[in-house]
C-alpha cells in the first residue's frame, strides 16, 4: 500500500491524521520501521513515537548497549555473520515489548526469522527514499561499517538492489524523501489508518 491515502482514510479538517483513533486500532501492536541506511528510521521513528506517546527503541543502539561496543567495532571484531546473529537475538528480545516504535538496522529485515518475528509482534513500515537523498544523509556520518570503503552511491545501490525484495514484504510502504519529518509521520499515520480501514483488526 502507498501512503497517499487512496483509498480509505483522509486527513481530517485539522490537517493531521486522527491519532486517538489510530492508537485504539493499534492496541498493543508495535510499529517496526525498516529500510535502507539514511532512510530516516531513527529520526522519524523517534518523532513518530513522540506523536503517538509510545516508547522508541533503536535496535542498533540496543545492540551496542548489549555488546558495549559500537556497531562498527562489532563488525570489526566479529564479522558481519556473527553481528547478524547477535542482531537477530536482540531484535527478538525487543519485540517482546508491546506498544513500541522500533527502528531496525538497514540489514536486519533481510533475516527471514526476524521478518517472521516482526510480523507476529506488530506492523512493519518500509521507509523508502531516493538514492540521492540516502547518499546525502549517510555522508553526514562515518559510523556505518558497510560504507567505509568505495563509492557511496555505488555501495548504496548495491545494497538497495539486494534488500528491496525483503523490504517489499513490509506491511506498509511509505516514501521518506526531503519532506519534513512531520509530513512523513502524517504519511505513516494515514497509511496505517487506510490499512485498518481495509482490514479491520480482530
Amino acid at each position: 500500500m502507498d501512503a497517499t491515502g487512496r483509498p480509505g482514510a483522509s486527513l481530517p479538517s485539522g490537517g493531521r491524521p486522527d491519532v486517538d483513533r489510530l492508537l485504539r486500532l493499534l492496541g498493543d501492536r508495535s510499529l517496526v520501521l525498516v529500510g535502507m541506511m539514511g532512510a530516516g528510521k531513527s529520526t522519524v521513528g523517534r518523532r513518530l513515537a513522540e506523536r503517538l506517546g509510545r516508547p522508541f527503541i533503536d535496535a542498533d543502539s540496543a545492540i551496542e548497549d548489549a555488546a558495549r561496543m559500537s556497531v562498527a567495532e562489532i563488525f570489526a571484531a566479529l564479522g558481519e555473520e556473527r553481528f547478524r546473529a547477535a542482531e537477530r537475538r536482540v531484535i527478538a528480545r525487543l519485540l517482546g515489548q508491546p506498544g513500541q516504535v522500533l527502528a531496525l538496522g538497514g540489514g536486519a529485515f533481510l533475516d527471514a526469522e526476524t521478518r517472521r518475528n516482526v510480523k507476529a509482534a506488530g506492523i512493519s513500515i518500509w521507509l523508502d527514499a531516493e538514492m540521492g537523498v540516502l547518499a546525502e544523509r549517510v555522508r553526514r556520518r562515518n559510523t556505518r561499517p558497510l560504507l567505509m570503503c568505495g563509492n557511496v552511491i555505488e555501495t548504496l545501490e548495491k545494497y538497495a538492489q539486494e534488500r528491496r525484495p525483503a523490504y517489499a514484504e513490509a506491511d506498509l510502504h511509505v516514501p521518506s524523501d526531503k519532506a519534513s519529518h512531520a509530513s512523513v509521520i502524517d504519511r505513516i499515520c494515514l497509511a496505517l489508518l487506510n490499512a485498518f480501514e481495509k482490514t479491520p483488526p480482530p
